[in-house]
């Protein structure tokens, strides 16, 4: 079995890190100026380009030996997912390190991380945003993409797995699988993309391996199949068993990563023994053939368990299970073995699908250098001053610097200069970029998240994934006052960078109304607003837009406007008829006059007048709705009557006849689909009830129910946050306007008394 062992176990010495897995030098002081060689060609070859094909690494000087070529079938595109605070950032810093893309073990906590990099995650101690870093490991190029685990921030993951192959998903060995591992589970498998499990944290107190993987099975109704089981548990966890090849790996406690190869100790023989051949029942499950000859009790070669396993993990059929520490860098070794063994390469991924432009006929793209060039931006990041960085991966064809490509998605064509190879917060300049790569361009004007980059000769329109739906929306308010634009355009920006934002102008209560997926969204949004644009904001709850109308018609309301103060003064009386319209009928105006009482060419500054008045209501100066008004008579005079005239008289026998026609007060509702686990849907149902909500159905969906709900507006602003605490933060929900409807008495008296209040 000495190849299948190469997946797992290379014996892993300080002159091994970051090589290909056997010891090339007897003599350390060989082993350092080995190193110093290839760091020092490494990123001269990562300045000079990315052409598939081309040497990364020219041929060793010193050495006289071909190192590696950066081909697409070197490449490793690796998401890190998982519920927040399991470890993904400090799995990433320890994969730079042992294969040394760094020089120390950075650390979330301290803020040195290479992920973490921005003020609002060093201060959050948290993952915000998608951040890319990359390795070479075992004569492969690990793409880390590091991506937040926080539920605020998962769009963010969701939008940034388009650029991955294959997913490392960590669980916490402490807490289990939580609502995260479960949202990130399913962006996975929206993707179609493979996945390796590591089991995170087994050093802490209350750590059980065996509880979680039991967990993972149960929740996701699947058959995981651990490789590598924990020797030692919580303070007492040394070091990983290594099921395919019957050895343990022996860990220092320093972070390091040295560890020692021995034997399985006897107290763990029986156990290993156990779950290997559980291992073994699980890989022989992807193959018909395999599977055959093992229940025919056929011997195995290593060979056919070694490609079986590689092909099952990359169809999906095969989920194994790493597990360690990643903060004193245990088992990281073995986990980035896997990766580069199990998860696939762009070329072992299918032809990514699209379509012409227009919605015509199905287009594949194979991962292939000579085919037309596409690629999908998956992320962008705003700068105020080095201007938009645009994130793309390649799929097909090559992209080369100072050229033009097309933006098949708004029909442009986008000319940028250089492209970057992203390093956390660096960026390292590249000549051209093929398939598999994860690039940057800084500076595209039309191109946002979501745009296909394609060949104009060959075009294709990739179907994005589309960002979290916004549930949780604040009215931004400018602490200096006039700079309004400002706020807005600012904002706007931060949009682009993050489309789970959603900015717009409220015309009915003229205010900025910023909408996230949760409350710390908006905050650390505002955050990043002071931080880039020196713009500072307060939030406050969003104005519920209210309305008015009226229930019974007034008939022939007359009003006459009369003013002499010496010279010409003012004169003109209207007749009006006012009937209530059906609920979302808006407002309609009738001229109806007959004989020449009222001239014609005043009936323009009638009906102005009317919508003036409609703006302000008499109950709570709410805007006026659904009514018509039917301008059937009136007086005039050959000298003091006027445009102005007319329009008063209008505006002041509109608001008279609202006084008779029994005005009241009407609120928005909304439409809700609410998706939450059976076992809380009847609590949320009621809290619903209580909300004045009306449960219009309800539909089951795997483990889930969708409830499809009505509710006012006013009941619903803070929504988010008290379903979050309903549900264990496993309920999520849409909302749309539906419909006005009218107020209950008790609760208009309320609002019109806040309403005069505070005007």
């Amino acid at each position: 079995m000495e190849k299948l062992d190469s997946i797992f176990c290379t014996p892993y010495t300080a002159s091994q890190m970051g090589g290909d897995g056997e010891s090339l030098f007897p003599n350390s002081w060989l082993d350092f100026i080995f190193s110093v060689t290839v760091s020092f060609q490494f990123q001269f070859s990562l300045l000079k380009g990315l052409c598939p094909g081309r040497r990364v690494l020219k041929k060793n000087r010193l050495l006289g030996e071909v190192i590696m070529e950066r081909k697409p079938e070197n490449l490793r595109n690796v998401a890190l997912i998982a519920h927040g605070g399991s470890g993904k950032t400090s799995l990433g810093e320890a994969i730079l390190f042992n294969a040394k893309a760094t020089t120390r073990l950075c650390k979330v906590d301290d803020g040195t991380s290479n992920f973490d990099f921005e003020p609002e995650e060093v201060a959050r101690k948290i993952s915000i945003s998608t951040a890319i870093h990359q390795c070479e490991w075992k004569k492969s190029i690990i793409n880390i993409i590091d991506t937040p685990g926080d539920d605020n921030f998962l769009s963010d993951t969701r939008l940034s797995l388009q650029a991955a192959d294959g997913v490392v998903l960590l669980v916490d060995a402490t807490s289990g699988v939580k609502v995260g591992t479960e949202k990130v589970w399913t962006f996975a498998g929206e993707q179609q993309l493979p996945k390796i499990l590591f089991i995170n944290k087994l050093d802490r107190e209350r750590a059980d391996f065996y509880k979680t993987v039991e967990q993972i099975s149960q929740t996701f109704e699947v058959n995981v199949t651990p490789v590598f089981l924990p020797i030692g548990k919580e303070a007492d966890f040394s070091g990983v068993v290594d099921l395919i090849r019957m050895k343990v790996y022996l860990y220092q406690k320093d972070g390091s990563g040295k560890f020692e190869t021995a034997d399985i100790p006897a107290d763990m023989e029986d156990e290993a023994a156990e779950w290997r051949e559980k291992m073994i029942e699980n890989i022989v499950e992807a193959d018909d053939e395999l599977m055959e000859k093992y229940l025919e009790g056929e011997e195995l070669s290593a060979q056919d368990l070694e490609s079986t396993f590689s092909k099952g993990i990359k169809e999906g059929i095969v989920i194994p299970v790493a597990c360690g520490s990643a903060t004193l860098n245990i088992g990281v070794v073995q986990l980035m073995n896997l990766v580069v063994e199990g998860l696939p390469s762009p070329v072992e991924r299918p032809p990514k699908k699209g379509k012409r432009p227009g919605g015509g006929e199905e287009v594949e793209r194979p991962p292939l250098p000579d085919a037309p060039f596409s690629s999908l931006v998956f992320k962008t990041v705003a700068d105020p001053f080095a201007g938009k960085l645009t994130l793309l991966r390649v799929f097909s064809g090559v992209l080369k610097s100072d050229s033009t490509v097309y933006n098949s998605t708004r029909d442009v064509k986008e000319r940028f200069g250089q492209l970057f190879l992203l390093e956390g917060k660096k960026q390292q300049p590249v000549e051209q970029a093929g398939p598999g790569n994860i690039v940057a361009i800084a500076k595209l004007k039309e191109t946002v998240t979501g745009d296909t980059l394609c060949d104009e000769a060959d075009p294709v329109v990739f179907e994005p994934v589309e960002p979290l739906p916004s549930v949780i929306s604040y009215a931004v308010e400018a602490k200096v006052k006039g700079s309004e634009d400002k706020v807005f355009t600012s904002l706007a920006k931060l949009v682009e960078e993050d489309p789970a934002l959603r900015l717009d102008r409220d015309q009915a209560t003229s205010e900025i109304v910023l909408s996230g997926v949760g409350q710390i969204h908006l905050e650390a949004t505002c955050d990043k607003l002071k931080r880039k644009f020196g713009v500072e904001v307060n939030l406050k709850p969003v104005k519920v837009p209210y309305r008015e109308t009226i229930k019974k018609p007034v008939q022939k309301v007359i009003y006459r406007h009369k003013k002499q103060t010496g010279g010409r003064g003012q004169f003109a009386e209207v007749h009006f008829d006012v009937t209530p319209l059906e609920r979302g009928a808006g407002f309609e105006f009738e001229e109806a006059l007959v004989g020449m009482n009222v001239p014609r060419n005043f009936v323009p500054a009638v009906e102005k007048g009317i919508q003036e008045a409609l703006q302000s209501g008499i109950l709570a100066g709410y805007p006026v709705v659904d009514l018509k008004v039917r301008f059937f008579d009136g007086k005039s005079h050959e000298v003091d009557s006027s445009e102005m005239a007319f329009k008063i008289a209008a505006s002041m026998c509109l608001k008279k006849a609202l006084q008779e026609a029994n005005p009241v007060l009407l609120e928005p509702i909304m439409k809700m689909e609410i998706q939450v686990p059976e076992e809380v849907m009847g609590d949320v149902i009621g809290d619903l009830n209580g909300r004045r909500g009306r449960v219009l159905g309800m539909e089951s969906k795997g483990r889930y129910q969708v409830i499809k709900a009505q509710a006012p507006m006013a009941e619903v602003l803070q929504y988010a946050l008290d379903l979050n605490s309903m549900t264990g933060g496993r309920g999520t929900f849409s909302m749309e306007f539906s419909h006005y409807e009218e107020v209950p008495a008790q609760l208009a008296e309320k609002v019109i008394a806040a309403s005069k209040e505070e005007s």
